[in-house]
């Protein structure tokens, strides 16, 4: 009963303000533009039903393919980064392979190489 009184009261509040802001001619004239824009809104909605379930089915159909569309792109994506997972451990291995083939010790670097190879065909290398 109590809730029941409340709701009472809030509609009745609610028309209340509305009935007292409505003295204010501003307010009334601005009614007025958005009730006459409310009413032919519904006016046209109701004499062009097709139109307007055409428009849904047409939004609907442009929101299907763009789903599908993401849906091929992230599957395009997830399949290039996959193939990148499996190929990085063959491409540190050639490049493993490659280091061995050009060094006759790979554990060290191009720079120690060369100055060994100065080494053997100039004598001591000056540091």
């Amino acid at each position: 009963m109590v809730r029941n009184l409340f709701l009472k009261g809030i509609v009745y509040g609610a028309i209340a303000g509305g009935a007292i802001s409505l003295l204010d001619k501003q307010t009334r004239q601005a009614m007025k533009v958005n009730v006459k824009k409310a009413y032919e809104q519904v006016s046209y909605v109701v004499k062009h039903p097709g139109e307007i379930t055409e428009n849904v089915k047409e939004t609907a159909e442009k929101i299907r393919n763009t789903i599908e569309q993401v849906s091929e792109d992230i599957s395009f994506i997830t399949d290039k980064v996959d193939e990148l997972r499996e190929l990085t451990p063959q491409v540190k291995e050639m490049v493993k392979e490659t280091k061995s083939t050009f060094y006759e010790h790979p554990e060290t670097t191009l720079e120690e190489d060369l100055l060994k190879e100065v080494e053997v065909e100039d004598g001591p290398a000056m540091k």
